[in-house]
């Protein structure tokens, strides 16, 4: 009898249980930290769904928010945009991207882009599975300003079903590896993937076919990441050379995903959160609440923290000084400052203006060298910042007088040789007659102090051509 009762309790309670794991959130608000209480009192997670079915991860990144969706999730079968049913005027497949390995295309958007708060109207889509969001292609960048939603050593080249395509239709642009293989690792099968940049901001990652688990994959020959990054770059003098200039990348933040979320029908999507540069009046930036310390330039007219793009400009115009300055009236009636007299500018303003253009990634892909260099007989830019910025320029009139320096010194060599070796002729006859009178007679003579027949020749000269003149 006690033992009845004991089992029928023991029915009641996990009935108890399963009603409370019945009244939980939706499916799509339930996330990892959701909990709930039972009869007793005590707090019993009942999110125990495995990760990459149902569950949602939200994570907060300070320029974003990111959440990652499982196979199951309602709200990632609406992100996934389907490529077959667009409009086939907005998809385009790039030949050479889906025709070789370690390359990158430049293309131009239709939008501006919101990236880290800054306006992108172009970006350069590499075969090896990310987007480089840079406008200036340089060796460290493309390590350092990127949207990856797989980055790994993919050969498009090796299947004629491996395609690169993108998408266009003025309010989204969506870049798509489609049955894209690993170099050497064909045998695990081939992935699809694609990114999604809003015009809004919003990036979204999603996976369709994704073969075996992203930790498998090796980085020996090729970065193995996904996320976001930016990063800004300020000219500096050299300390070993004072009148060059040294480049320094600063990666001022990223976002790396747990790789081991990516799988089959998964999503990750990215909220961009406000930044100071979105505020354009000076009020409004020095009241802002947002998590970052903004500041207002006057010079500039532009709300910064001071990190981001446009850090050259903001340290050469002083803004880090007036951001000490709280009040706008005092902001600006101290409207005198001029920028550095020397011309300098930050090399990330550089506008690059040619609608598409193709690069080469040459040499093995590392952590810290993922390199864009231009295509053999593409147009574009090259892969690095004009030589003009490396140091500073020597001035034309300074390497005009040392050539001239350099052809006088050789012509007088010259001509001394000619004089040398042909005494008779009438530049030697010349410089004879005009010699002064403490200059000996015999000016050439060999090691053994035998006069050759040159020497003897224009001693008989020099002495004909003296006493003529004393008969004078």
């Amino acid at each position: 009898m006690r033992g009845g009762v004991l089992i029928l309790l023991g029915l009641i309670a996990l009935c108890g249980l399963r009603g409370a794991r019945g009244s939980g959130p939706p499916e799509g608000q339930r996330g990892a930290g959701w909990v709930s209480q039972d009869l007793v009192g005590r707090s019993l997670v009942i999110d125990t769904l495995p990760d990459n079915e149902t569950r949602v991860v939200e994570d907060n990144h300070s320029y974003y928010v990111s959440r990652t969706y499982g196979p199951g999730a309602a709200r990632r079968r609406g992100l996934w945009v389907d490529m077959a049913a667009a409009d086939s005027s907005h998809v385009k497949v790039h030949g050479i991207l889906s025709n070789t390995h370690r390359q990158a295309s430049r293309i131009v958007l239709s939008f501006d882009f919101p990236f880290y708060g800054h306006l992108l109207r172009q970006v350069t889509i590499a075969t090896g599975g990310f987007i480089f969001m840079g406008d200036v292609i340089h060796r460290m960048l493309t390590a350092t300003q990127y949207i990856a939603p797989l980055m790994a050593n993919f050969n498009p080249s090796y299947s004629r079903n491996s395609t690169v395509q993108y998408l266009d239709n003025g309010t989204v642009f969506v870049v798509q590896w489609d049955k894209v293989y690993l170099q050497g690792k064909e045998d695990v099968g081939s992935f699809t993937f694609q990114a999604a940049l809003h015009s809004s901001g919003r990036i979204v990652f999603g996976y369709k076919e994704i073969p075996v688990p992203v930790l498998q994959i090796s980085a020996a020959q090729h970065p193995v990441k996904a996320g976001l990054s930016d990063a800004f770059m300020v000219l500096n003098p050299s300390p070993e050379v004072p009148e060059s200039r040294r480049r320094t990348i600063y990666e001022y933040h990223r976002v790396e995903l747990d790789t081991s979320k990516i799988t089959n029908m998964s999503a990750v999507e990215f909220t961009p959160l406000p930044t100071c540069l979105q505020h354009q009046s000076c009020e409004v930036c020095v009241s802002s609440v947002l998590t970052f310390n903004c500041s207002w330039c006057h010079v500039l007219q532009r709300c910064s923290s001071g990190f981001d793009r446009h850090r050259e400009e903001w340290l050469s115009y002083g803004c880090s000084q007036q951001a000490h300055t709280k009040s706008c009236e005092d902001l600006a009636e101290d409207d005198h400052y001029s920028p550095p007299s020397d011309g300098s500018s930050s090399p990330l303003d550089e506008d690059i203006t040619t609608p598409t253009a193709t690069f080469f990634i040459d040499g093995l892909t590392t952590e810290d060298d993922t390199k864009l260099n231009q295509h053999t007989g593409g147009e574009g830019v090259g892969s690095d910042l004009p030589p003009s910025k490396v140091g500073a320029p020597i001035h034309t009139g300074t390497i005009v007088g040392i050539v001239l320096a350099v052809l006088l010194i050789a012509a007088i060599i010259l001509a001394g040789i000619y004089i040398n070796s042909h005494p008779t002729s009438n530049a030697a006859l010349f410089f004879i007659e005009r010699r002064p009178h403490r200059w000996p007679a015999m000016k050439f003579r060999n090691h053994t102090n035998h006069a050759t027949y040159s020497e003897v020749e224009a001693a008989s000269h020099e002495k004909e051509g003296f006493m003529e003149a004393e008969q004078c």
